[in-house]
């Protein structure tokens, strides 16, 4: 049976490779859908700045194994750190695990022994492990170097930020999934008017579609003022 197993966590509906903005980050995309599809990689580590898209790719990468009839799991270590590292036993026999923002158990041994078997074992099951931190194997505290060696053994590739136009064009596309038009000068007035990473701006998404389902109205500027200063 497949399925996104339950966690104490959801995939968002959104976060899918359909709603996500490349920009500059085609090539990467084209290499993770081939990873998701091949038997011969089993891991794959995605590191770029705050807001550029890694935890959108590891849901999306679930959503697509679960259509692909696949187990999965998506575990975002902040978020799940609590439970202890046993919350990774039976792991390995699942076809693609996901773990955002791995970089915070970096220096944990407890962590970095569980990880480190949980890779022997979706290599040795013929599963896959994508990971996703915000820094290189190399930059971050380590203290298995058998894990350190293992992080970057199917490559390790870096996410870049998208420009203030591929930023509308994301911005639009996750507006047009929730049934919302976004005018360009609308959309050039949040840029002007909000912090301008992606993690900020689509959290204001999620504040005016809210908004506009409460007020019945368009996107306009007076509309995204009123918000800005109540």
């Amino acid at each position: 049976m497949s399925q996104q197993l339950s966690l104490p966590l959801q995939l968002p509906d959104y976060a899918t490779f359909k709603n996500f903005c490349p920009g500059e980050n085609q090539a990467l995309l084209s290499q993770l859908h081939t990873f998701l599809d091949s038997t011969d990689v089993a891991s794959l580590y995605l590191t770029g700045p705050a807001g550029s898209g890694k935890s959108h790719l590891l849901q999306a990468s679930c959503h697509h194994a679960v259509a692909q009839g696949m187990q999965t799991v998506y575990l975002s270590l902040p978020q799940v750190q609590e439970y202890g590292v046993g919350l990774l036993q039976g792991f390995d026999q699942l076809d693609l695990v996901c773990i955002d923002d791995v970089h915070v158990v970096a220096g944990d041994h407890a962590w970095e022994v569980a990880l480190f078997h949980l890779f022997n074992g979706l290599t040795q099951s013929g599963g896959h492990l994508l990971m996703a931190a915000d820094g290189r194997p190399n930059d971050l505290p380590w203290q298995l170097a058998d894990l350190k060696s293992r992080l970057s053994w199917g490559g390790v590739f870096r996410l870049r930020e998208l420009d203030d136009e591929q930023k509308l064009t994301a911005l639009a596309l996750r507006l047009r999934n929730r049934g919302l038009d976004l005018p360009s000068d609308v959309g050039r007035y949040m840029l002007t008017h909000l912090p301008r990473d992606m993690g900020s701006l689509f959290s204001f998404v999620d504040r005016l579609d809210q908004a506009s389902l409460v007020a019945q109205r368009r996107l306009t500027i007076p509309f995204i003022r009123s918000l800005l200063n109540a």
